[in-house]
This record gives structure tokens, C-alpha cells and sequence, in this order.
């Protein structure tokens, strides 16, 4: 009846589902099967009891040998102790179900209250943590905060914004890295005094020279040579209950599962896989380090900039059909050129190709796997991200932290991102261990909070990260460290001596009405905007998704079953013609869809096989000639 509950959101329901009342109602059946078979066992012996009474009195009635009268009395004596020990099991027997008949009455009450004294108070802690969080935003908000960017080695506060505090409670005085890696605790110095650096000299540390990471230029400059939308049609107000459908998916992969397009946003995932380019003027200013370690501060900060613009976005992307695509040529504004194809759609994957004429590349093949679990819904991309600048040769690997929705049931959606996330440069061997750390009613960080610490090939810090992956990023640059005494449970951490931080991104403020525009970014909005010379493919091209963002769902919801429809025949029929032509053998092979502008290759830095983009689109775009792309819409 009762169940553990985590940090994690990872424990069962507390009040009873389906599944429990059944398993309850076959347990109450089989007792009292049980029962019946005692009170027929009780009657059978009772009957059997005088039965066997009677037959040893007419026994001892008959005339006899004298020893064999003995043997008789000792069967006729313990026949007795048989019936007064049956007889005292059986009073037993029901003196037990009394007191239980007497007792479950009180039981059951018992068991009611605590389940609704246990729902209450989850009500009451939801409820507390709405008024935290407002209090929280009102403080943030509030006039006339002290401004000051440095502590003293003896306050031991966190790392802190340039003219702001810290978000943290003030009895906060460290935070903790990766469970699996080494602890530590920050401290800020002023930048121009002398201290003993970690090799025993004496002098002052300065930042870098080129002054990349600085913050004075966080938003590119210069108006867009082309006008783009800034609004799309407001959200229509449809009322459907979730759980109406969600209650039969428990345990089932999604992707296999039809939703309508009400639980979607008008973007497919590749739009959303190209919404992660939202702040590539990080890696455009990344090509200018001339340090390996600045450079992988930046790719860190942009890595967790793709889940900014997640953090409202409860609504799920369209499943793209297999074979669509989605382009994104912004040379012109963005200085880049974006390619998106879905490969496979059993499992959903998708292949992504990135150019960019200031001298970096980002390719990634992802694979989305996701769980309904009852109160939330797993989201695990699967597949790594692969970055590589021209100049430097410096080519840096991560993979994506799980995505959770919580309060699928009940309450108001939020999504949350955990997880450990590294970061490595495989011709350099620095690392950057990030760390996603999971909300938590009582917990005093800072909500949505993203700490991490960047070292080099010999394992050294350089930098310490830290932020929110839904507002900014700071580094600060380490200047000494050492070892802390041992904490009462054991740990030990490495206390950080740093510089004071830097902001290295900060999110772009929502459009104006986002909230009725499915809290699109400036660069979503942009996303589906119509546009000449695209693949047929393209999915701004997808008559559902177009319908929805229009507005007009029922039109949406049909014209996707019968997209849906017209997938399921084209994967038939290439089954059919495969099974002509191949053996039994090869027809498992025959599912796997063949990219049209992907190819498969095994990866030499991570050993997997992935799509990799094998080039020609761009020029069949300039030709206007896409007779090679497939009939899916």
C-alpha cells in the first residue's frame, strides 16, 4: 500500500492504480477461497473426528484377545488427543477470524486516513513550492540589490554575477560537483594580487590577453539583411484530457503510439534539433582562442544553451516522416548553412550537418527514446555531438542529459533536465564535467542549476562553470587549488581559489505574447516561416503541421492519420519488393532506410556507426533539381 518516494521523481503514484485494485481483488478472492476451504477442512474434521469415535467404541464392544485389547485402548486414547488437539485448532482458527473480522474495520480506516493525510501534504508541498518560487522571482526582481562582485576568501560564498548577488541562501558556502568526480568549493580573489600560485611562485594572474570570453559582446551585432516573422497565429484554446490517453501508454515507447497534434507544437524535431544553433555566436567567437581551455568554456556554455529554450516548451515536436528534411541557409545573417534528414523512424533518428563560413562545423545523429512512467514521461537522446574548428583541428564530443516531464496525472507540466554531461576535445584530451543538477522541492540550489569544471589533458583545472541552463553561464578562471579537511560523512572536496566570474551567455528574452505563440524563441518563430527553392521535403512543407499552426487541429489530426497512413503503405511495399529479391536473411536488412543525403560510417572517435552527411544537397538546391527526393506528403 505504501511506497518509497525520491529527489528523482522516479517513485510510483501513492494512491492506488488499476493494477493495485486488481491485484487487491484477486488477493480478498483468494482468501476467501481460503476461508471456505477451512470451514469445509473444519466440518471433515469433525465428522471424520466422531466417526472414528464411534468405530472404537464398537471395536472395544467386541470380544477380543486380551493383548489385542491394549493395542486397542492405546489407538482408542490417542484418537482422543487427536480430537481435543483438532477441536483446540479449531477454536483457534476462530478466535483469529473474530479478532481479524473485529479488527479490519479499524484497519481499513486507518490505511484511508493515511492516504488522504499523505495526499494532502503533497498538495501542501506543491503548493509551498509555488509560493518559494514566487518569492524567489520577486527578490530577483526587486530594486535597489547590493552590488558586489568579490568575496573574501573568509565568506566562502559562490561564484557571483558581475554587480549581482547570489542567488544562493546566504548559509549556502559550497556546491558539489560530480558524484563521481572530485567536490569542490569556490573561492574569489581580487585579480591583481600577488598570491602563491600552484607551482610555488609568486605573482599576479591575469585573464587572458584576447579577452574572448569576455561579455561585452554576448549578442551578435547588425540588422538581418532579410525580414523574418515575428509572430505566428495564437494557440487555440482546446480543452482535452491528457490522461484520457496517456493512461494506456505506461511503459510503451511514444514514437509507436498515434497522438493528435494536440499535445504537439507546429515544429517537427529536426526544426527543434536546429533550434539548438539559437546562440552559435559562441563558437563563432570559440574560433578566436587561442587557448584550448578558453575554447572549451564556450562549447560548454553553448552546449547547455540548446536547453534554454526548453523550459516552457512542454508541447511535443512532430515525429518527422522518414525521409523528411529540414534546411536552415542563413549564410547571409547567421554566417551558416543547417541540414537536417530523418533516417530511421523505428527508432525515431535523426541526422544533422552544420557549416559555418567562420571556420567551425557541428555534425550529430539522434536517436529520441522515450518512457511514460505514470506521473512522467523520460526523454533519453541517444548519440553523440560532434564539433570540429578547421583552424585548430580541435574536435569536441558531448551527448545530451535526459529530459523529464513531470506531472503528467495531475498539476501543471514542467520539464527538467539531469543528468552528467563531458565534454571532451580528443586531439587536446581536455575535458569538461558538467553536471545537471535535478529540482527538488527542498533543496537550497537555485533551480535548474548547471555546475562544471574544465581541466586539461593532465587532468589540471582551469576553469570552474557555473549557471542555470535556462538563464546563463559563468566561468571563473581557477588560480590555486587545494585540498579541504574532510567533511563528517568522509568526502573531501578541493577548495577553488578563482578570479572573479564572467558571464559567457545569458538567454534572449522571450518575443512579446510568447505565451500564446507555444513560447517560441525569436529563431522558432522563424522556423516554419514558408520559403521558396526548399526540398519537397522540407518540413515547412508538412500540410499537418502547417494546418496546426494555423489553427484549424481537426483538419491537422486528419491529414496526419492519412500521412501516417501513406507511411505505413511505402514501408510495406518496400518489404514486398525486398522479400522478392532477397533472402530471408537480408529481409531485416530491407527496414533499414537508406538516407538520401546521410550516409552510415563508423565514427573512428567514438567507434559507433552514424549518419554522416555525404554532401550534394546544396547543390541540387541551386539546380533546382530534387527529382532523387521521395513522394511523402
Amino acid at each position: 500500500m505504501s511506497s518509497q518516494s525520491d529527489d528523482s521523481g522516479d517513485d510510483e503514484d501513492g494512491t492506488a492504480s488499476p493494477a493495485d485494485k486488481s491485484e487487491l481483488h484477486d488477493t480478498i478472492k483468494k482468501l476467501s477461497l481460503k476461508l471456505d476451504d477451512l470451514s469445509t477442512c473444519n466440518e471433515l474434521v469433525a465428522k471424520h473426528g466422531v466417526a472414528l469415535q464411534r468405530s472404537l467404541s464398537e471395536l472395544d464392544g467386541l470380544r477380543i484377545p486380551c493383548e489385542s485389547g491394549e493395542k486397542l485402548k492405546a489407538v482408542s486414547e490417542r484418537a482422543t488427543l487427536f480430537r481435543i488437539t483438532s477441536n483446540a485448532m479449531i477454536n483457534a482458527c476462530r478466535d483469529f477470524l473474530e479478532l481479524a473480522e473485529t479488527h479490519s474495520r479499524k484497519w481499513q480506516r486507518a490505511l484511508q486516513y493515511e492516504q488522504e493525510q499523505r495526499v494532502h501534504l503533497e498538495e501542501t508541498i506543491e503548493q509551498l513550492a509555488k509560493q518559494h518560487n514566487s518569492l524567489e522571482r520577486a527578490f530577483r526582481s526587486a530594486p535597489g540589490r547590493a552590488a558586489n562582485p568579490t568575496k573574501s576568501f573568509s565568506e566562502g560564498d559562490l561564484l557571483t554575477t558581475k554587480g549581482e548577488d547570489s542567488e544562493e541562501d546566504e548559509d549556502t558556502e559550497y556546491f558539489d560537483a560530480m558524484e563521481d568526480s572530485t567536490s569542490f568549493i569556490t573561492v574569489i580573489t581580487e585579480p591583481k594580487e600577488d598570491r602563491k600560485a600552484e607551482g610555488g611562485t609568486t605573482g599576479s594572474v591575469e585573464w587572458t590577453s584576447d579577452n574572448v570570453l569576455d561579455s561585452t559582446s554576448l549578442v551578435p551585432q547588425g540588422p538581418p539583411k532579410v525580414k523574418r516573422r515575428v509572430r505566428i497565429p495564437d494557440k487555440p484554446n482546446y480543452s482535452l484530457n491528457l490522461w484520457s490517453i496517456m493512461k494506456n501508454c505506461i511503459g510503451r515507447e511514444l514514437s509507436k503510439i498515434p497522438m493528435p497534434v494536440n499535445f504537439n507544437e507546429p515544429l517537427s524535431m529536426l526544426q527543434r534539433l536546429t533550434e539548438d544553433l539559437e546562440y552559435h555566436h559562441l563558437l563563432d567567437k570559440a574560433v578566436h582562442c587561442t587557448s584550448s581551455v578558453e575554447q572549451m568554456c564556450l562549447v560548454a556554455a553553448f552546449s547547455v544553451s540548446s536547453y534554454s529554450t526548453t523550459v516552457h516548451r512542454i508541447a511535443k515536436p512532430f515525429n518527422p516522416m522518414l525521409g523528411e528534411t529540414f534546411e536552415l541557409d542563413r549564410l547571409d545573417d547567421m554566417g551558416l548553412r543547417s541540414l537536417c534528414e530523418q533516417v530511421s523512424h523505428h527508432p525515431p533518428s535523426a541526422a544533422h550537418y552544420v557549416f559555418s563560413k567562420h571556420g567551425w562545423s557541428l555534425w550529430q545523429e539522434i536517436t529520441i527514446s522515450s518512457k511514460f512512467r505514470g506521473k512522467y514521461l523520460s526523454i533519453m537522446p541517444l548519440g553523440a555531438i560532434h564539433l570540429e574548428f578547421q583552424a585548430s583541428g580541435n574536435h569536441y564530443v558531448w551527448r545530451k542529459s535526459t529530459s523529464t516531464v513531470h506531472n503528467i496525472i495531475v498539476g501543471k507540466l514542467w520539464i527538467d533536465q539531469t543528468g552528467d554531461v563531458e565534454i571532451v576535445n580528443h586531439k587536446t584530451k581536455d575535458r569538461c564535467q558538467l553536471k545537471f543538477l535535478p529540482y527538488s522541492y527542498f533543496s537550497k540550489e537555485v533551480a535548474r542549476k548547471v555546475t562544471g569544471v574544465v581541466s586539461d589533458s593532465q587532468g589540471k583545472a582551469h576553469y570552474v562553470l557555473s549557471g542555470s541552463w535556462d538563464e546563463q553561464m559563468e566561468c571563473a578562471k581557477i588560480v590555486q587549488s587545494s585540498p579541504s579537511s574532510p567533511s563528517l560523512d568522509g568526502k573531501q572536496k578541493t577548495v577553488y581559489q578563482t578570479l572573479p566570474a564572467k558571464l559567457m551567455w545569458k538567454k534572449y528574452p522571450l518575443p512579446d505574447n510568447a505565451e500564446n505563440m507555444y513560447y517560441f524563441s525569436e529563431l522558432a518563430l522563424t522556423l516554419n516561416e514558408h520559403e521558396e527553392g526548399v526540398a519537397p521535403t522540407d518540413s515547412r512543407l508538412r500540410p499537418d503541421q502547417r494546418l496546426m499552426e494555423k489553427g484549424h487541429w481537426d483538419e491537422a489530426n486528419t491529414e496526419k492519420q492519412r500521412l501516417e497512413e501513406k507511411q505505413r503503405v511505402n514501408r510495406r511495399r518496400r518489404l514486398e519488393a525486398c522479400s522478392r529479391g532477397c533472402g530471408a536473411e537480408e529481409e531485416k536488412e530491407a527496414e533499414v532506410y537508406v538516407p538520401l543525403w546521410f550516409e552510415k560510417r563508423l565514427d573512428p572517435v567514438t567507434g559507433e556507426t552514424a549518419c554522416v552527411y555525404k554532401g550534394g544537397y546544396w547543390e541540387a538546391k541551386e539546380k533546382q533539381d530534387w527529382h532523387m527526393c521521395p513522394n511523402i506528403f
